[in-house]
């Protein structure tokens, strides 16, 4: 991971160089401190996909540029073989494996996403981004904490919901969950 991390802080330095983006700017866009943000950049602190979203529909490039580096080649169809989309483990316990990185100009994200349990979790990291959102469980349980509120969803269930609310997820039991994450704004 702290390779990935690396890396990813290279694209953010490079796409900031490229389009001389000061510094204080690209904090202030994912709300955080300039010595956070540089953290970042240097791979010695975390990003989360909810940041380079934002970074990445605010100046104009993919998520999966930032997150792989690579170009979306497809333009009238793209598809991913089971367990074959461009994965990234965002910290031990989440993982996103891409499955629209190879389509150019995707109007949404797509994502499945696995949560791997941490047993006695009593802080749960809330995030937020613009449009909205649905989530599918496609294995196992999580608890989905948005506005405020407490949502347990199990196999087969789903959400839809605003994704400017603040908004986080646990596995719930001893096994990972994974889900199907569709965003939109």
């Amino acid at each position: 991971m702290d390779d990935q991390l690396k890396q990813i802080g290279e694209r953010l330095r490079g796409l900031r160089d490229v389009l001389d983006i000061p510094l204080s700017e690209m904090a202030q866009t994912i709300g955080v401190s300039e010595e956070k943000y540089d953290k970042i950049e240097r791979g010695e602190a975390d990003i989360t996909i909810s940041n380079l979203m934002k970074i990445a529909h605010k100046y104009g490039v993919s998520a999966e540029e930032l997150m792989f580096a690579e170009s979306a080649h497809m333009k009238s169809y793209f598809v991913v073989r089971r367990g074959q989309g461009k994965s990234v483990e965002r910290t031990k316990a989440y993982k996103y494996q891409s499955l629209v990185s190879g389509f150019v100009g995707h109007k949404a994200d797509v994502f499945i996403v696995t949560v791997e349990p941490k047993p006695n979790a009593h802080t749960i990291y809330k995030n937020t981004h613009p449009g909205q959102e649905f989530n599918l469980v496609l294995e196992g349980t999580m608890e989905l904490y948005i506005a405020g509120k407490t949502i347990v969803l199990a196999e087969g269930d789903s959400i839809y919901f605003d994704s400017t609310k603040p908004h986080g997820m646990l596995a719930v039991g001893d096994k990972p969950v994974k889900f199907l994450a569709f965003t939109v704004e």
